[in-house]
């Protein structure tokens, strides 16, 4: 799992295997292209060490970095996430049909010279619905797409086994990649590790150097005839985790970057003062107990509900969040289309929470929590901690950093809770894929939780796969909203806040910014101001 590189992360931070990685020394290099009309320098607030495989990724820097190499037949606009045209000429006629018939951009090419063709899109799509391969994108696509058959030198079907039009938006998640050198043996391995040999895709922007824990640079390629062509011949996009040195690599008269992204939220004003355009994206971004219920009591839906229901969200947001968050209502965020509060919403309650606990038969609860250095969760355990032991419930803070973190779950440790960060938005906003993230019989998140066998959780599973199904898209919202009922009440990975995440540019430098509710950046509309 450690080559997915951030369950969270991608998600804003998660694991290691599953992280938008938030670990890792300081990086500040400057090499690969710095500042000036031409070349624009960013810093990224996560780990550039993890997978650059696209079906694998969930690492928030190697994910927002695909996006500029790499190309899905159709992308989706950062913001809107309305699906476009990329490597294929047009969007189906008809999202509704049963088959989706694509033709390839006349003179798509890699970035090694050679022309994009229909086995390039077979090959990428074999490896997606592999069951054998484990890829990460799989669980996005292999409910609904059956196959993928070339129809044509530069054409293909995509057979679907039921009417699933918000699969049109998910085609972006499947970066089309060059059969002629990640066939061969051993490849993908160096991909995996961001070899820019094999870093190799369609996209307007391609890999010159990538050095883990430090920076990876790009530059426009000459060749590209796609629709958002390159407005920078040069990137260099630095990987600084640390707080610190990120806002001062932005900031004051050393500042070497015209934009930033992950910005504290105590730096805001400072950055507003020193000229800097700084704009919060409020979304899926949010702080999540794990718990383990393969060990009592957290077994007990009680348990779990009550150390939910203790939590001074009012607190931690005003402490540890300085006003940019609001406490969960709903494994979604209220922007979310599909968003209805839920019927069990864990407002601060610690009444109600002892009570559970005399319920449930515990006293005397000693809890673990282990917790992402990230550090916007770092300034929030804290009030758990207090909330906790305020209501009798013993608890040790077990801050770590991120990938240390995740590659103990992903070693089966015998862990109570876990608090991190996740961010699903990065790959998309339909309520079915972000739930599919977390909440489906093989999932690892399912396997960190050892929550897949209990009644509980297979009946989840039935309510979504019928509500995935459900061609009134009325009816389908309705359904996903009373299985998102069924995930609040049994709180086993379940939000405790949802946060903006801030970036901050130089207007002065850099045009066309829009500030994202997930983690990393996109510069495909960005211009040289």
């Amino acid at each position: 799992m450690l080559k997915y590189g951030g369950a969270l992360g991608a998600f804003g931070v998660v694991a290691p295997a599953l992280a938008a990685c938030s670990g890792g020394p300081d990086s500040t290099s400057d090499t690969g292209g710095g500042g000036g009309a031409d070349s624009v320098t960013a810093v990224i607030g996560y780990g550039n060490d993890q997978s650059w495989d696209p079906t694998l990724t969930a690492s928030a820097f190697s994910v927002a970095s695909n996006h500029h190499i790499f190309e899905g037949l159709l992308d989706t606009d950062p913001i809107t996430r309305e699906p476009y045209a990329a490597l294929a000429t047009e969007p189906p006629a008809d999202a509704g049909a049963t088959t989706w018939s694509f033709t390839l951009r006349d003179g798509a090419t890699f970035h090694d010279g050679k022309p994009v063709t229909a086995d390039d899109v077979v090959f990428t799509f074999d490896r997606i619905l592999d069951p054998e391969t484990q890829t990460l994108t799989r669980g996005f696509f292999a409910g609904w797409l059956k196959e993928v058959k070339k129809t044509g030198d530069n054409t293909v079907d995509l057979v679907l086994a039921f009417p699933f039009p918000d699969g049109l938006s998910r085609l972006t998640l499947a970066k089309i990649m060059p059969k002629h050198i990640l066939g061969k043996s051993g490849a993908f391995k160096d991909l995996d590790t961001g070899l820019p040999e094999v870093t190799i895709g369609s996209g307007p922007y391609r890999m010159t150097a990538n050095q883990p824990l430090s920076n990876t640079s790009f530059e426009a390629y000459a060749d590209y005839n796609g629709p958002r062509k390159a407005n920078f011949k040069k990137m260099n996009w630095l990987s600084i985790v640390d707080a610190a040195p990120r806002v001062a690599k932005i900031s004051g008269e050393s500042a070497g970057a015209q934009i930033a992204d992950n910005i504290p939220y105590a730096n805001v004003k400072q950055l507003e003062q020193d000229g800097l355009t700084v704009e919060g994206g409020a979304g899926m971004n949010h702080m999540f107990l794990l718990f383990n219920t393969d060990r009592a009591p957290f077994d007990d839906v009680r348990v779990r509900q009550a150390l939910h229901y203790a939590i001074d969200t009012d607190k931690m947001i005003e402490a540890g969040l300085k006003g940019y968050g609001k406490a969960a209502s709903s494994f979604l965020d209220e922007a979310n289309p599909t968003y209805r509060k839920a019927k069990t919403v864990y407002g601060y309650d610690p009444d109600k929470a002892k009570a559970l606990l005399d319920e449930a038969g515990v006293s005397g609860l000693k809890v673990t929590l282990m917790a992402s250095t990230v550090s916007w969760i770092a300034d929030c355990i804290p009030t758990i901690k207090a909330s906790w032991d305020a209501i009798g419930v013993e608890t040790t803070l077990d801050p770590q950093e991120t990938s240390a973190l995740f590659t103990k779950l992903d070693q089966k440790a015998n862990y109570q809770v876990v608090a991190s960060a996740s961010n699903p938005n990065q790959l998309g906003i339909d309520a079915d894929l972000i739930l599919r993230y977390n909440y489906t019989a093989d999932n690892i998140w399912m396997g960190y939780s050892r929550w897949a066998g209990a009644s509980e959780a297979k009946n989840l599973f039935r309510l979504m796969d019928a509500a995935t199904r459900e061609p009134d898209q009325e009816k389908k919202k309705q359904m996903t909203q009373e299985y998102l009922d069924v995930v609040a009440e049994n709180a086993v990975i379940y939000p405790v806040v949802h946060t903006e995440l801030v970036t901050a540019w130089d207007a002065d430098e850099i045009t066309g910014i829009q500030p994202q509710p997930y983690p990393g950046i996109n510069l495909l509309k960005a211009k040289p101001a």
